[in-house]
């Protein structure tokens, strides 16, 4: 993510950077800061009310001063960082006045996308990129452990260059992410112990902050209850029917919930298969965790669904992804990716798991199609996850 920020220190945009809470935003704009070559630039936090207090101002031309005694020049192109800015919702007006009167480049962060895309109003559009940071993956968990390992752009490239050695060097480090996940924080402790409780911080501050701070909900105990039985539902189709009834409460209360859950990058949602956008549309979507690390805190759920969850986690960064499953039949495919490569997900793949993918992807007229082990499978078009 680092170089994609980079690329933009010079570009007249303004920059946002989204994702959940403790997954490194504040991080990654330090590294970004200092990456800067130029002295006038300055930081801000704006859940500290003493940075808040220098946009505190009826005439915006103000702010502009009080930058300016804080030591950025005005004849110059300045760069300013704002974090957290969902803590001071009226900040937005602000920008968009100093955006279109001085020179200044704004870097900024907030915790939920749901909130950002009600925050920014339309007179910011074309004036504003936005970058979104998600739990690490597994490449990335390899680099935050010290673990060299190549891995490969294409599935393609995956399948020609796994190797048994590779695989079993770097096994155990894949049982870890399973078990605890990637948010950075977590990532980087030793102790299982405080693992967990970081875990458990970090749940307890989206519920507070994000669920009771920023959605409004009357009924607070039936999002938290939704989120239980979500756990439980991980990788299967949601009915939502069954949901509002073991729930007391409406379908369309339910649909806002999901809606805020997705949009504040708790949940990720995926839609069926189908060559007919009204069908996919209104089809059940499966339901996928930000963090497998959260997923283990919040209930018992099986090996082959929080293996599911990760292999989701690592691959959405390579475009959209689809689920299939034949009507009146149970046969499906796990994932499909840009409608193009289709992928199922085995604790032990083998021949036949192979030969039924084949024959589905075939009617589906996909000719990229591979199954993800957990266990290593010399075959071909069988990758180990520790390829993914």
């Amino acid at each position: 993510m680092l170089p994609a920020l980079k690329s933009q220190i010079h570009t007249p945009e303004i920059i946002v950077l989204t994702g959940m809470r403790r997954v490194g935003k504040t991080t990654l704009y330090k590294a970004l800061f200092d990456e800067i070559d130029d002295s006038n630039k300055i930081f801000l936090d704006i859940e500290n009310p003493l940075d808040q207090r220098i946009f505190e101002e009826v005439d915006y031309n103000n702010i502009r001063e009080n930058l300016a005694r804080l030591g950025l020049m005005k004849d110059r192109k300045a760069y300013v960082f704002l974090d957290e800015i969902q803590a001071m919702p009226e900040v937005v007006k602000s920008i968009k006045y100093l955006y279109d009167h001085y020179n200044i480049k704004f870097f900024l962060t907030g915790s939920s996308s749901f909130y950002l895309k009600n925050l920014f109003p339309e007179s910011l559009a074309g004036r504003k990129f936005i970058f979104e940071l998600f739990p690490l993956d597994f490449q990335e968990f390899t680099i935050f452990k010290g673990q060299v390992k190549t891995f490969y752009d294409s599935f393609e490239e995956k399948n020609i260059n796994k190797n048994v050695v590779s695989y079993e060097k770097i096994i155990n480090l894949y049982d870890e992410y399973l078990q605890y996940g990637g948010f950075p924080g977590v990532v980087v402790e030793t102790d299982p112990a405080q693992k967990k409780l970081r875990l458990q911080d970090i749940f307890k501050s989206y519920y507070e902050k994000d669920i009771k701070g920023l959605a409004n909900f009357r009924d607070l105990n039936a999002v938290k209850n939704l989120i239980l039985l979500l756990t439980q539902r991980v990788g299967s189709r949601l009915d939502v029917t069954k949901l509002s009834s073991e729930l007391s409460v409406s379908r369309e209360t339910i649909y806002s919930y999901l809606s805020f859950l997705e949009a504040s990058y708790f949940i990720s949602t995926i839609s069926p298969f189908s060559k007919n956008v009204d069908r996919e549309i209104s089809g059940r979507n499966k339901v996928y965790l930000c963090d497998t690390g959260i997923l283990n805190q919040l209930g018992k759920v099986s090996d082959g669904d929080i293996f599911e969850n990760a292999v989701f986690n690592c691959i959405k960064k390579f475009g959209k992804i689809n689920y299939y499953q034949r009507r009146r039949s149970e046969r499906e495919i796990d994932f499909i990716v840009d409608e193009k490569i289709a992928i199922e997900v085995k604790n032990k793949a083998t021949k036949e798991y192979l030969r039924d993918l084949a024959g589905l992807s075939k009617s589906l007229n996909i000719d990229n199609f591979y199954v993800i082990s957990k266990e290593f499978v010399d075959l071909d078009k069988i990758i180990p996850v520790t390829e993914v």
